[in-house]
Parts: structure tokens; sequence; C-alpha cells
């Protein structure tokens, strides 16, 4: 019998656009479907890290997808991929993350027409925190999270390496290397990168969100993360006792490019226990 070649990201995702209202204006983003057809099956929100977008994600997110059989929606945040840009002159301050939480998911859902969907949200990073955010701010309408690298207060190894990010930036290619998956590269890193390292976030925390969370939960990190140390998934357990915790051997701050194969196993075991 002859081998079929597995299904590429392209053959199975279009890029759309859809306009939604967020802060004082009306944004476009950018979003693709996986498997949009699997109408009765989990339908899995990705949200991508702080200096992530669509393009980003590269085939992962339908490689979860087809291991799981579920439905996907990657999508990129304002000022990200080719969402539209933040102007240079704004800034994002200490709360964007709950914003994003608590403005942004919510507008791009209802306008997607998934306001009343339970939802299974996979985030890494700063889409991790988002994910943990929404899920306590609007707990009926999540059905699972599953958090990899996520951040719920501020470390100095995390400042250390985005100080560190910084520099590689100014003195490096990064911008054109970023210019791959973002229109616009100086408006993802600058808004990530001025928000982390502005002296008022250092006092940023989200545990007192963590005991609204009702759903179960995933929180996986690398054993290696250079961004952040275990305590950040220790104290979603703290705060969230059903949460699930996998440290992940010889990974770093991106579990699903490190050790794909492994999350992928994790992540679709979760999603299978949910049903």
């Amino acid at each position: 019998m002859q081998e079929t070649t597995p299904p590429t990201l392209a053959e199975h995702l279009v890029t759309q656009h859809v306009t939604i209202p967020f802060m004082d204006r009306h944004v476009d983003i950018e979003y693709q479907w996986i498997f949009p057809e699997r109408h009765d099956q989990p339908l899995v929100v990705f949200l991508h890290e702080g200096l992530g977008s669509v393009a980003m994600w590269k085939d992962w997110p339908l490689q979860l997808c087809q291991a799981a059989g579920c439905r996907g929606l990657v999508f990129s945040r304002y000022g990200y991929g080719s969402s539209t840009p933040r102007p240079h002159e704004e800034t994002w301050q200490p709360e964007y993350l709950q914003v994003q939480a608590q403005e942004a998911l919510p507008a791009l859902l209802k306008a997607l027409g998934l306001q009343t969907e339970k939802l299974v949200l996979f985030g890494h990073s700063d889409g991790g925190t988002i994910a943990l955010l929404y899920a306590a701010i609007y707990p009926e309408r999540i059905c699972g999270i599953v958090v990899a690298a996520p951040h719920i207060f501020v470390e100095d190894i995390t400042v250390a390496s985005i100080m560190q990010a910084r520099e590689t930036y100014l003195q490096t290619d990064l911008a054109d290397k970023l210019q791959r998956y973002h229109r616009d590269p100086d408006s993802a890193f600058w808004a990530w990168n001025d928000a982390w390292l502005n002296p008022d976030f250092r006092n940023w925390n989200i545990e007192s969100f963590l005991p609204a969370i009702s759903c179960p939960i995933l929180a996986m990190q690398g054993d290696s993360d250079e961004y952040a140390s275990l305590d950040q998934v220790y104290g979603i357990q703290r705060g969230a006792p059903q949460t699930e915790l996998f440290v992940i051997p010889q990974c770093g701050h991106s579990p699903h490019r490190d050790q794909p194969d492994m999350v992928i196993a994790e992540t679709a075991a979760f999603i299978h226990g949910l049903e």
C-alpha cells in the first residue's frame, strides 16, 4: 500500500482576518481554523508567547489536533503576526495580559460566534498567563486549560533573560528573523520587552486569580527554562489544587518546540480525559 504524505499546516489552514473592538479602536486579528469540520469535537484555542504569532507556531497546533482528534483555533494577538500592529508610540502597561484576557479574547470569540462554546485553552508563556486569567474571569466558558511555561509573577531570572533579549535584538539580526513571523517586528518586540522591563512590572502578580479557576489544569514547564523557575507551576498548583504538573526533562522555555512529541502526548491525554 502506498504511504501518504502527512498533511502540512498549509494544506489545512487558510489565514483569515476579523475586526474586533479593542480598547478605543477596532483592530484586525489574523486567525486560522484547524479541522473546523469536526463540529462535535473539543475546540482548542492556542494562545501564543510574548513574541509569537500564527506563523511562529508552525505546524505544531495541527500535530496536536491530529493526535487529540479535536478542532483548533490559532490567532495572532493585536500587535503580532499579520494582525494590526501596535503604534510605536503606544506602550503596554503592567496589566496588559489582564486586558487581553478580559477584553481582547472575549471580543475575538464573540466575533467568531464562539461566545457560548466551552473551550480548551493551550497557552504558551504569556499565552499561558492569558489562559489562566481567562479561566479565572470566565470559568463557565472553559472545560480545561493547558499552560506551558506560564508566568504568574516576576522573577529575577525572567527580567535578566528579557534584558538579554533586548541586547540581542539591538545587536544582531533578530529583527530580520522576526520579519518572517510579524508584519512589524518592532511593534511586537518592543511592546513585549518594554512592558516586562518597566519597573512597575516587578510587582505584577496574578496568584490572587488562581482560586477562581474551576476547570482542570495541566501546567507544564521545562526543567531548564531560561525565563523562569519551577516556582511558577508550583504556584499554580498551590492556588488551584486541581492542577496536574508536568516537569519536562531536557527542555527550555518552549516545551512544544523543545519536546514536541512529549508535549503532544501529555496534552492529548489531558484533552481526552476531559470528555
